[in-house]
């Protein structure tokens, strides 16, 4: 399996597998996700693709993306409060249902995170929704550990 930055022929296998985070998170939320909702299109991911602060990482055998990475560069210059730095932030990790335990997400992970030292970034970030308990738990063997908590009081 290759990891490799994605190209436009890599976006029908995104949308499935989009499709797929997407139902994990309606089935964790269902009232905050749709069920059958993309949080991107295939116009969305063209566009994606061509920003270079935006890269989108996949693993790839042939033409069967098993999964992916997006990420997101941030930088924080001259605020009054937070100290200048830059972070690779972790939009979206998915790893096709068929694959997982296979150590793809490792290895998309481990790319990941060279790719952020190679820029220079502090930090690698990412959110992920409680209830989630699988990639949690992957994220807390990788090195995570919380920043903060985003918490809610649920009024209807």
């Amino acid at each position: 399996m290759e990891i490799r930055k994605a190209e436009v022929r890599d976006i029908p296998g995104m949308i499935e597998l989009l499709k797929q985070v997407g139902e994990v998170h309606h089935v964790i939320r269902p009232d905050i996700f749709r069920s059958g909702a993309l949080k991107y299109n295939e116009s969305d991911l063209e566009k994606i693709l061509r920003d270079p602060t935006r890269p989108i990482f996949v693993a790839a055998e042939g033409d069967f993306v098993a999964g992916y990475c997006f990420c997101v560069h941030r930088q924080t210059l001259n605020d009054p409060v937070l100290m200048d730095s830059q972070e690779l932030y972790i939009d979206d990790l998915c790893v096709d249902d068929g694959c997982r335990g296979q150590g793809v997400a490792k290895a998309l992970y481990a790319h990941t995170l060279e790719y952020a030292k190679q820029c220079g970034c502090g930090f690698l970030t990412l959110n992920v929704w409680h209830g989630n308990d699988t990639a949690l738990r992957f994220y807390e063997k990788s090195g995570f550990t919380p920043r903060k908590t985003y918490m809610e009081v649920k009024l209807c």
